[in-house]
């Protein structure tokens, strides 16, 4: 149900599409990002380094894009994202769950080339190692891709340096309802979901003294 305020849920659901399918959700983002890092970060407006990981999210009976995570054993779908060293969202994509990092990280990294064109160090753990990513990126830009390996003498969880700001990013939409599973049958409309919940927190942040 939508607050009082709000115009007509008709109205609100045209801006809402029109937005996403125009690509606006994703402006937005764009532009408070940069504000952010530049006035509560003290940092370029532009990063120059990111991270990237993927989360898998649970679906509902919608349907829709989904794949079954042989790790999980379940069908969900994989919100796959880059942030910056601080955690701010630069870059995200949605795709089935039987994609693993490797393969999915091609598409993240090549939707931020133009967007953020000094981003072009990456941080990410063990799972996007080896040749098979290095290769996909071939011919769209000047990559290089860090691993974060965990300890040789680790016996137990270990949460990575650098990699735990991805995680954090990860848990922020986590808070909101909407996003607590995947309600959406179209990737691009779970996609804006996701845009408009990293939208309010960084408002939210520049709002503070």
């Amino acid at each position: 149900m939508l607050p009082r305020d709000f115009p007509p849920s008709s109205t609100v659901r045209y801006w809402f599409y029109k937005w996403r399918d125009e690509g606006l959700w994703q402006t937005i983002n764009h532009h408070l990002v940069m504000k952010t890092r530049e006035e509560k970060e003290g940092r370029e407006a532009s990063p120059g380094g990111g991270v990237i990981d993927a989360q898998s999210v649970k679906t509902d009976e919608n349907g829709g894009v989904r794949g079954y995570d042989a790790g999980k054993k379940v069908k969900e779908r994989k919100r796959h994202i880059i942030t910056d060293t601080t955690g701010l969202l630069v870059g995200t994509i949605i795709h089935s769950s039987d994609i693993q990092g490797r393969d999915g990280a091609p598409e993240v990294l090549k939707s931020i080339r133009h967007s953020w064109p000094w981003l072009r160090h990456v941080f990410a753990d063990g799972g996007y190692a080896g040749p098979k990513l290095k290769k996909a990126l071939n011919g769209a830009g000047e990559w290089t891709i860090e691993i974060v390996k965990r300890s040789d003498k680790a016996e137990v969880f270990e949460l990575l340096p650098r990699c735990r700001v991805v995680e954090r990013t990860f848990a922020w939409p986590g808070r909101c309802r909407c996003l607590a599973k995947d309600f959406e049958k179209r990737l691009e409309s779970a996609l804006a979901w996701l845009l408009v919940a990293h939208i309010r927190i960084v408002t939210r942040r520049l709002a503070r003294d």
